[in-house]
């Protein structure tokens, strides 16, 4: 029998529910994956709490596992049982023992990628190089701003970022979040809530402003990060951990600021099959050669209540997984 974690409704950490259920031979076009560990996102947060729309209750959450090939459907080509594989799509699925999905959306992990490390990391990859490729090009010569720089996808952001050559400065909460953002490679790490981001980056940029900010905290905190950008620089929002965007955002990004402002939906870029896949080719190669941010904390199966509350109570850092 197989376990499936279920959103019964929409609220806390507290509405999840474990049901058993036996699992069916995979159809046409399909892989039957046994997953060893699954990634938690904030995404999922949203989702559990209903900041996302559900199209039906009960739900499973999760958007990105690992694990091992156990059967597959006719017409498959390119997989076997045994092989080492993981995926990432959403809105969710992916909190369960064992699956089917579609061979397409399946990926097999090189030999040097470690299952739990792919479950961690692949889907913040997709969303890193979509933000740092697509959304706003950043390379040499550019200075990023990532203010919740300690967390799953801020963290992704700051090791990335640095490998394709850009200055990063980040923003954390504590002194042990910033030794650990520092060993990822942030030039500049400002420490502590409340901390008057604009004034410490003039000073840091000559005044200028970063080219690009990831700003995730919402509420607030995303007026706040517009005063770190320079004119026509670019303000890009992934999340609202702390609140709703303000609605006085239009008028704040127009003069004197003159910043854009984008939104942009990862689950919506991997959407697309032939978009998904010739990004996770580059994401496994670049995870592989070892940008990759391993787990760092490391919950059981039906932990997951106490996973959801460790996350919104900003108690975790980097990734975190559920072990199957």
């Amino acid at each position: 029998m197989e376990k499936t974690i279920r959103l019964r409704e929409t609220g806390g950490p507290e509405v999840f529910d474990i049901d058993t259920h036996e699992i069916s031979a995979p159809s046409a076009g399909e892989v039957l994956i046994r997953q060893q560990a699954v990634g938690l996102n904030y995404v999922d947060i949203y989702f559990r709490s209903g900041l996302y729309p559900l199209a039906n209750l009960p739900a499973t959450l999760g958007v990105e596992a690992a694990g091992i090939v156990e059967a597959i459907g006719e017409t498959v080509i390119g997989l076997k049982p045994g092989d080492r594989v993981a995926y990432a799509f959403g809105p969710g699925g992916a909190y369960t023992t064992a699956r089917t999905i579609s061979a397409e959306r399946t990926l097999l992990l090189p030999p040097d990628l470690s299952t739990n490390d792919a479950a961690a990391s692949l889907f913040k990859g997709l969303t890193t190089y979509m933000l740092l490729k697509e959304v706003y090009p950043v390379g040499e010569g550019t200075t990023i701003f990532v203010p919740a720089a300690a967390g799953g996808l801020g963290s992704t952001l700051v090791r990335w970022a640095k490998h394709f050559g850009a200055k990063v400065i980040g923003a954390v909460s504590s002194p042990e979040k910033a030794k650990r953002v520092k060993t990822l490679g942030a030039d500049h790490v400002l420490v502590g809530r409340g901390i008057a981001w604009s004034r410490e980056i003039r000073d840091l940029t000559d005044g200028r402003g970063v080219d690009v900010a990831y700003e995730g905290l919402g509420g607030e905190n995303t007026l706040r990060t517009l005063d770190c950008i320079r004119p026509f620089g670019m303000a890009v929002n992934i999340g609202q951990i702390t609140g709703s965007l303000p609605q006085t955002l239009i008028r704040e990004i127009g003069a004197p600021r003159a910043v854009a402002f984008c939104r942009p939906s990862v689950i919506h870029y991997i959407s697309d099959l032939k978009r998904y896949r010739r990004a996770a080719d580059i994401v496994l190669e670049l995870m592989a050669a070892g940008l990759v941010t391993a787990p760092q904390q490391t919950f059981a199966f039906d932990e997951v209540a106490n996973a959801h509350a460790a996350m919104e109570r900003g108690e975790t850092t980097g990734c975190s997984i559920l072990t199957v």
